[in-house]
């Protein structure tokens, strides 16, 4: 009987060693998985586009959703127990442009979106005609659309608060390349560029510059922009700047500049201006009304403006395209001189077939 009882007693802690050994390898087995989901690699080592973008005021649902539509997640249930873990959904979930990084855990990416830290993107200003066009470039660059920043553009009491009209605040933007961030709202855009504008002025003399000659930087932003849209080239145009500036400056004379009656016309693909053209009752059309146009006509260069401040001093009252291909003009002092740099502008471009 005691060795029957001895073996049972054995037998028993047989079995119980054994339901112990798999409980433990049941519990590594399922530890290990939870640990893999937490820390193991859930981004792939592979991913080629690095950013993702989380618009404002998403919910936790619509963050999953982008987040997979990027394929940054490999198992959504395993993601989302480990942001319950780690407190990550909210009402309203931290928005931004982030950079991620290939082979990151749930964790790490979890970790990466709720601590905010976004990459920033470089929003880059050129050439625009208008400040729709303006807020069309933006919008390429920044979460709000094209619409939203247009109609903040054109509040009449809003610009105005600023110190501007809708017909002076294409003088705001100067061109260059900003850093901003990509969830950045309409407002703040705006109270960026402000400062960026005082910045611009201040810097090597420009205020001082402007007074010399005898304009305010709103106005030596419109002459710019006309001289903008003249010539391409950079090495000339002071002294593109220097005609308008003479003809500014001496009585009866108006500025007679093409482009101008092209913004006039609304039409900023026409090649030719016809004399039907020159007859549009705008004020933007300066052969038919003296003086600078009511604001610029397109956004204008740094180059642009910093020409009209160091306006070249020259006797020149008229300039016309060489039409040889090169982008230059020929420079007259009396109207027959200009007659004659017309002509060869005309016989170059029949030469090159253009006309």
């Amino acid at each position: 009987m005691e060795i029957e009882e001895t073996q049972k007693k054995g037998k028993l802690a047989k079995t119980i060693l054994t339901v112990i050994a798999v409980g433990i390898l049941v519990a590594g087995f399922f530890g290990y998985q939870k640990y893999q989901e937490v820390f193991g690699p859930s981004v792939p080592s592979n991913l080629t586009d690095t950013f993702v973008e989380i618009p404002t005021n998403s919910s936790f649902e619509e963050v999953v959703s982008i987040l997979q539509a990027k394929n940054l997640i490999k198992k959504e249930s395993a993601f989302k127990w480990v942001a319950d873990y780690m407190k990550y959904p909210r009402s309203s979930m931290r928005s931004g442009r982030f950079e991620i990084q290939p082979g990151w855990s749930n964790y790490d990416l979890i970790r990466h979106l709720r601590g905010g830290k976004q990459s920033p993107v470089d929003l880059v200003f050129n050439h625009a005609w208008t400040v729709k066009d303006v807020a069309g470039k933006v919008a390429q660059f920044i979460e709000p659309d094209s619409t939203a920043i247009a109609a903040l553009l054109t509040d009449k009491e809003y610009i105005k608060e600023l110190g501007y009209d809708e017909k002076d605040i294409m003088t705001l933007f100067i061109p260059n390349t900003y850093e901003f961030f990509w969830n950045t709202s309409p407002q703040d855009f705006m109270k960026r560029m402000v400062k960026e504008n005082k910045a611009f002025w201040e810097k090597n003399g420009r205020l001082a510059k402007a007074k010399k000659i005898g304009l305010s930087p709103k106005e030596t932003y419109t002459l710019a922009s006309i001289v903008e849209r003249e010539t391409r080239q950079n090495d000339e145009k002071q002294r593109v700047a220097g005609v308008y500036y003479n003809r500014l400056n001496k009585k009866g004379w108006k500025l007679e500049a093409d482009p101008t009656v092209k913004f006039a016309t609304g039409d900023f693909g026409l090649r030719r201006i016809l004399n039907k053209h020159l007859a549009i009752d705008s004020p933007y059309n300066t052969y038919k009304y003296p003086g600078l146009p009511p604001g610029p006509i397109s956004m204008a260069s740094i180059s642009s403006i910093d020409a009209v401040l160091n306006v070249e001093d020259h006797k020149y009252m008229f300039f016309c395209a060489r039409g040889d291909g090169s982008g230059y003009h020929n420079f007259a002092r009396t109207l027959a001189q200009h007659n004659a740099n017309a002509a060869k502008y005309r016989r170059n471009m029949r030469a090159s077939g253009a006309w």
